[in-house]
Order: C-alpha cells, then sequence, then structure tokens
C-alpha cells in the first residue's frame, strides 16, 4: 500500500443476524441477516476527506464504525497506515485508538450527562496516561481554547446541560483531538445543527484539519455538505457503494440515477432558476432480503430488465470516477 494512503478497505462486509422466536428456533428456519454493508471497497489519501453519503440505512455509520474497528466486519480487509487491523485483538487496538478518532452526531448521547466537560475531554488522557494530571489539564485547557470555547475555566467545570448545542459539539471535537490523532470518523458531525452553527462548524474543521494534519472519512446525508470538506465522494446505496470519485466530478458529471436524485434535492440559491427534480418511487427496501440485481432497480425509472437480474459492478469512469449501473453512460 502507498505511503499516501493512510486508510484501505478491501470488500468489506458486515452482516447483523436476525433473532427469530421460539417457533423459528423449532422448526430450525434459515437464519436471517441484515445486509447493513455489502462488498465495500475504497481508500483515502492521508490528510484528505472523503465524503461518505447516502440517505439513512444505507450502511455509512456501520462502515465507519467498522473501519475504526468498534465492529468486527463479517469479511473484508482494513488496512489502517500499513497495518492490517481486521483481526486485531483489543489490546493490540489501544495503541492505534490514538491515531483513530471519532466525531458522533449527537453530542448529549455521546457525552456523560454526570461529567464534567473538562474530565469528559481529559478521559482520553487517562486512559492513555499521557502526561501528568497538570499537563493533562493544561492540554484539555488549551484544547478548549482552539474549540473557540472561552473562557475555557469556565467550560471545564461546567456539565453538558450547562453549554449550548453547538458548544456541546465542539466539546465532541475537542475529546476527539485531544489525543493529536491523524485519522477522524465525523458521523454526522453537523446534522443536528441549525445553518448558522452549522457553518462555523465546518469552517472550524477545515482549519484543524489544516493545523494537525487530519484525515476525515465524513459521513452524512446531506451531499450539499462535503463541498466545502471533502477532496473525494462515495455515495452509498443500501450497503453497496454505487459511486466515487472526485468532488468535482460527482458535482458537475453525476452517473448514478441515485446520486442524480441526491443532488436534485440540494437547494440552488437563485429563485429563478429550473431545477430538475428526480425523487426516487418508494422507500429503501429492507436490507434483510435486499432486490436482486441492481439495488436501486426498484425505484429507478430508468431500470430495465438487465437490472432486475445482474448486479452492475464498480467500472472506471476515467479520472478516478467509478460508478455501478448499466446504464451510467445513457442516463
Amino acid at each position: 500500500m502507498s505511503e499516501d494512503i493512510i486508510l484501505q478497505v478491501e470488500n468489506l462486509v458486515k452482516y447483523f443476524p436476525v433473532k427469530g422466536g421460539l417457533l423459528s428456533s423449532i422448526l430450525g428456519r434459515e437464519k436471517r441477516f441484515v445486509h447493513a454493508v455489502d462488498d465495500v471497497s475504497f481508500d483515502i489519501q492521508r490528510r484528505k476527506s472523503l465524503g461518505l453519503v447516502g440517505e439513512s440505512g444505507s450502511g455509512k455509520t456501520t462502515t465507519g464504525r467498522l473501519v475504526l474497528r468498534l465492529l468486527d466486519p463479517t469479511s473484508g480487509r482494513i488496512v489502517f497506515n500499513g497495518k492490517d487491523i481486521t483481526h486485531m485483538q483489543d489490546k493490540e487496538l489501544i495503541p492505534l485508538r490514538k491515531k483513530m478518532q471519532v466525531i458522533f452526531q449527537d453530542p448529549m448521547a455521546s457525552l456523560n450527562p454526570y461529567m464534567k466537560i473538562g474530565d469528559a475531554v481529559k478521559d482520553a488522557l487517562d486512559i492513555h496516561n499521557i502526561g501528568s494530571p497538570r499537563e493533562r489539564r493544561d492540554m484539555v485547557m488549551d484544547m478548549l481554547k482552539k474549540m473557540g470555547l472561552t473562557p475555557p475555566e469556565r467550560i471545564y467545570n461546567s456539565y453538558p446541560k450547562d453549554i449550548s448545542g453547538g458548544q456541546r459539539q465542539r466539546v465532541v471535537i475537542a475529546r476527539a483531538l485531544v489525543l493529536n490523532p491523524e485519522f477522524i470518523v465525523a458521523d454526522e458531525a453537523v446534522a443536528m445543527l441549525d445553518v448558522s452553527i452549522r457553518s462555523q462548524l465546518i469552517e472550524l474543521m477545515i482549519e484543524l484539519a489544516e493545523e494537525f494534519g487530519l484525515t476525515y472519512l465524513f459521513i452524512t446525508h446531506d451531499l450539499a455538505v462535503t463541498k466545502y470538506i471533502c477532496d473525494r465522494i462515495a455515495v452509498m446505496y443500501l450497503g453497496k457503494i454505487v459511486e466515487i470519485g472526485p468532488l468535482r466530478d460527482i458535482f458537475t458529471s453525476p452517473l448514478h440515477p441515485y446520486t442524480r436524485s441526491l443532488m436534485s434535492v440540494i437547494p440552488v440559491p437563485d429563485p429563478f432558476r429550473e431545477k430538475e427534480e428526480f425523487i426516487p418511487k418508494g422507500e429503501i427496501p429492507n436490507p434483510i432480503s435486499p432486490p436482486s440485481g441492481c439495488r436501486f432497480h426498484p425505484r429507478c425509472p430508468y431500470a430495465k430488465e438487465v437490472c432486475k437480474t445482474t448486479e452492475p459492478p464498480l467500472r472506471d469512469a476515467g479520472k478516478g470516477h467509478q460508478v455501478a449501473c448499466h446504464f451510467a453512460g445513457e442516463v
């Protein structure tokens, strides 16, 4: 693997077993699985950002948890900084935890309501035994300042309920960065914030990426957000990547009908400009029994018979742009 690649994912699969009732056990019915992530491959260059985009239920968050080894994959391979971490045990992963961190979507769910902000941020330093108690406090205070959480002394001794939603999300970012990681999974990191606070945090994350040399896996359902922070985009649908490529190519020449549908709902700041809207019919299918062939075919207006029977592979469309669609060039 090239030294420029910090993360490489190959044919990643995660199936969650569906628990049956007593009757199913007695009758010996075949076990069923949720196909959360199904044969996903991508890589991320060091100090670059990959946006992972798709509807709820597409497998984005599960993919993020898999690459961090918060979940064990069913099959596939995960290589981080040149090391295969797919089957590493918890003790082996501890040193790597300092290099890979996560920013969760809901700060109220990820912060202990009974723990002071300073202690929550300092917790990672305590776990990894970094510095003396005084040095740890100073490191937390410095990180709170970098996050714009001032005065840091007051924030340090506050509880999550005492500060605003935007400040809580900055605390979650501070907790992820206090270990000086190289790789961050940002899982819907700005989704729960209003537009003004969201733009401030996106700008902050861009500044932090430059200052700390960070690499992001930026998970979001909002394709519009990715253009500010991502270099490449991967579009997921029902556990599979259907299109991946440079940001500019995805925005100017989306090849997959599902990508076009995500593009069509992005607001345009021009009341006089007519915009094509393409809203897929129906809802995302059940991941326990995904459709045969192309998984998007039940909702795709361009689907033909081959789409129902044959799964399209990701094929090269030039300049690092790949798409999984039988009729990508035509639609």
